[in-house]
């Protein structure tokens, strides 16, 4: 297929403007700043301290390179300059050059790098506390089949299926309902159940119906 002399410089001219590269913009930023009350203006202003620091290797962009770079007025782009560092989330801090002794500034984002870390490890301990309600659940449910409130060692043994041999919660309540349909609904037998799908490398719902079809076919 021919190529047409336009189609070849935009071809040219998009593998140029690749080869310019990428800039990284940490995800959690765009997740969270929002919650910092942080305009798109201001966001966008960080991007490009990060751009002129990682690509081009100038620590301390002036207002100037920065204005040229963004498309709302000089005062806006020193507000929001000012709010950041206000908020805490840039710095600017002091630095003398090793080979000619001249002092200068610099931008230092460890400041933002900081809060984005403070919000992961919260958005990690959040996650730690999810798995709770659904333990409740597989709790509640056994109480149901069995008609009464589990006893202590009752609830240790499910504790044990989920966190010391990791059977996944639906495969626990799968032997459950295998249990009831054989009218045996008893901790032991369902444990002698899950063993043995574990022996089998059973993982999944689907794997213990099937097996269980072929046992009862054998029989």
């Amino acid at each position: 297929m021919k190529v047409s002399n336009h189609e070849a410089e935009l071809m040219a001219a998009f593998t140029a403007g690749w080869r310019e590269g990428s800039i990284s913009v940490p995800y959690l930023l765009l997740k969270h700043y929002h919650q910092w009350k942080l305009t798109e203006v201001e966001v966008m202003l960080m991007i490009h301290v990060m751009a002129f620091m990682e690509k081009e290797r100038i620590d301390f962009p002036t207002l100037e390179e920065l204005q040229e770079r963004m498309s709302v007025p000089a005062e806006k782009v020193i507000a929001a300059l000012q709010k950041l560092l206000k908020e805490g989330l840039l710095s600017i801090d002091d630095s003398i050059d090793p080979h000619s002794g001249i002092q200068y500034e610099k931008y230092n984002l460890n400041p933002l790098y900081e809060r984005l870390a403070a919000c992961w490890l919260e958005e990690a301990k959040q996650r730690k506390k999810q798995p709770e309600p659904v333990r409740k659940d597989i709790f509640s449910i056994f109480e149901k089949e069995f008609g009464r409130p589990l006893t202590p060692m009752e609830l240790e043994s499910i504790t044990g299926w989920l966190d010391k041999d990791s059977y996944p919660e639906e495969l626990i309540l799968a032997g459950l309902k295998e249990a009831v349909f054989a009218g045996k609904v008893h901790f032991r037998y369902i444990d002698r159940i899950l063993l043995e799908w574990s022996r089998n490398r059973i993982t999944t719902v689907e794997q213990a119906k099937e097996h269980s079809q072929k046992f009862r076919s054998i029989r």
